[in-house]
């Protein structure tokens, strides 16, 4: 059984940022990530910009410096590598943890599906990419449904539903317009959100006006087939055709994962229960840190506010 001071569960922003708080208290964390380091950057759309600046995304006091004030997903894939390099964060790529047990002692067995370790303290700073909100419909599971938009080569000359009214449908549908695809978007809101970048929303809005995206407010989606989707608008029943259909309802943290270790969360908000002083949940000696404290508001933590976290963790840990 290896033995740790520190585990940090999660190799995003967050928890690299707080390997780095750690790291300047002298505590050199293990980060352990089941893909490679910020796994869900990664995982963004390939021509992805980012809503922050680049001064907002730093951490560890290394300047992520860009041409433009925004910068695109590769940039980041490029600074966070240099991060790690440079700061010789230790990170376990390509493992998962599968569980955490606290022990008679205080102290945890974090397993996963290569070790076992014993540790003082684990951070869990997973995000919430991982974990799509389905909309539980039938049809859903169709291999033409997809939940996470990568390119949209792949869709020129086909018809394509998006579902969703926020930055990752109208991102997705603007890339599906420019690569040849026939677009049609369905969202339940009954107006535009305000999340929407506001650099974005205006070519979106030119598109609709031009019929060139077809844009229905007030829709929910009630069935997907081979060939067809059906929505509710009002009390009327809308069938239109289409190939492929993007869902892109959001994403959730894993709550069970965290439920299994015994800290609390709210039902209602998904929020884990913890002192925001310190980071700390109900369980002594389990900490969380970036957007897995919002729970199920996304739009609370991000990256610009959720890599102080590890610094309210670092000073309560050495305390």
């Amino acid at each position: 059984m290896e033995k740790e001071r520190v585990i940090i569960v999660g190799g995003g922003p967050c928890g690299l940022a707080a390997s780095l708080a750690l790291q300047a208290e002298g505590i050199d964390a293990l980060v352990i990530e089941k893909g490679n380091i910020v796994n869900a950057i990664y995982h963004y759309p390939t021509h992805q910009t980012f809503f922050s600046s680049s001064a907002k995304l730093e951490i560890g006091n290394v300047p992520f410096i860009t041409e433009n004030r925004k910068p695109k997903r590769n940039q980041a894939l490029a600074y966070y590598r240099e991060v790690v390099e440079r700061k010789q964060i230790r990170v376990n790529a390509f493992e998962k943890v599968v569980k955490v047990e606290k022990q008679s002692n205080g102290m945890f067995y974090v397993f996963t599906d290569k070790e076992t370790y014993e540790v003082e303290k684990v951070i869990i700073a997973t995000g919430y990419y991982d974990h799509p909100n389905y909309m539980n419909v039938k049809g859903e599971d169709l291999p033409k449904v997809f939940h996470y938009f990568k390119e949209a080569h792949p869709y020129y000359n086909c018809d394509v539903v998006v579902i969703g009214g926020k930055n990752s449908s109208i991102d997705a549908s603007l890339e599906l317009v420019k690569a040849g695809a026939r677009v049609t978007v369905l969202y339940r809101g009954a107006e535009y959100s305000p999340s929407i970048k506001p650099w974005v929303l205006p070519e979106f809005e030119a598109l609709v006006r031009n019929e060139t995206v077809q844009m229905e407010f007030g829709a929910n989606v009630k069935e997907i087939t081979e060939s067809h989707l059906t929505y509710v608008k009002g009390t009327e029943v809308h069938k239109i055709k289409n190939d492929f259909v993007f869902a892109m309802t959001g994403y959730h943290p894993d709550h069970a994962f965290l439920n299994k270790m015994g800290v609390k969360r709210d039902e209602e908000t998904g929020r884990p229960h913890f002192n925001s002083e310190t980071m700390e949940t109900n369980v002594e000696g389990i900490y969380i840190a970036g957007v897995i404290a919002a729970g199920n508001n996304a739009n609370e933590i991000f990256i610009e506010n959720g890599r102080f976290h590890g610094g309210l963790i670092a000073k309560h840990i050495i305390s």
